[in-house]
């Protein structure tokens, strides 16, 4: 009973803060009430501080076929999410510029139903930081990994409580395209006979510089040009963005941009890029893989 009443409070207080909830996604698993979403973000941290304290004095797991499935399973709902959210948006006719809630009638309610997917594939994705803990990469786990992986899945059940359509179709769309590519890329790695041919690596850092620009450009598009979605939550997702932006940027200078020191130079140095934010070392740990030198 007490905690009943303070899932009532939490949620009361939400529904004051934001207003009236979106009646066409009521009864949607983990939708209802914040507490799920909250606690499991909650559980996620304390894995990261106790996994770490658990693994201080063990030797790091492979994980080499688990990394495989992983990605495997991620690239394909990656791939369910892109092609559902283009024919989605298609059938309803979006307006690419500014699209409202409600005009778009059943294909409205495809779009949530594929974007309750990408909300709920944010808690699956917390399984990156697991495997940096088990395979004791704790340096990979940055603010950056961290803010990035807790803040999108708390944000996303805002967006399916309040704003499951319309205008918030676009980011998904991209970062879906994007994951396809990403996964498929990082899945191969973790089979030593297939790293030879994977030459496009370099290409996912810019693809993911653009779509976070693009994200932006869309969103406020229709804040110039308004169809009825709430300005509100634009400014937010801009803002929002606008942090990734900068925290992108600001590892990619450190990768590319600064000049090697001479230690750097007699040795063959650890490959690294940006991805979403994040060090490729992040995805590579995350995959089961690392670089090794040339000398190896």
């Amino acid at each position: 009973e007490t905690l009943k009443a303070f899932d009532r409070e939490v949620n009361a207080f939400v529904d004051y803060m934001f207003g009236p909830r979106d009646t066409r996604v009521r009864g949607w698993f983990l939708l209802d009430s914040y507490l799920p979403t909250f606690f499991l973000t909650g559980a996620y941290l304390l894995c990261i501080w106790l996994g770490n304290k658990f693994m201080k004095n063990r030797p790091p797991f492979s994980l080499r076929a688990h990394l495989i499935v992983y990605n495997l399973g991620i690239t394909l709902l990656s791939f369910y999410m892109l092609v559902e959210l283009i024919l989605a948006t298609w059938e309803g006719g979006y307006n690419l510029q500014c699209q409202n809630l409600h005009s778009a009638g059943e294909a409205d309610i495809r779009v949530a139903k594929v974007l309750w997917w990408y909300y709920f594939s944010k808690v699956i994705e917390f399984m990156d930081t697991i495997f940096f803990v088990l395979r004791k990469k704790s340096s990979q786990i940055t603010f950056l990994h961290v803010y990035h992986h807790a803040t999108m899945f708390n944000i996303w059940w805002c967006v399916l409580n309040w704003i499951p359509c319309g205008q918030s179709f676009f980011g998904p769309t991209l970062n879906s395209f994007i994951h396809v590519l990403m996964y498929s890329y990082y899945g191969l790695s973790v089979i030593p006979s297939m790293r030879k041919y994977l030459w496009w690596k370099k290409y996912l850092t810019q693809a993911q510089l653009i779509q976070f620009l693009l994200t932006i450009v869309h969103t406020l598009s229709a804040a110039v040009k308004p169809c009825g979605f709430p300005f509100g939550c634009l400014m937010f997702q801009s803002s929002y963005m606008a942090t990734l932006v900068i925290l992108f940027i600001n590892f990619y200078i450190k990768t590319y941009r600064k000049a090697p020191s001479r230690t750097a130079v007699k040795e063959t140095p650890v490959t690294t890029e940006i991805k979403n934010g994040f060090h490729k070392d992040y995805f590579a740990a995350a995959n089961g893989l690392q670089n090794n030198k040339k000398a190896q």
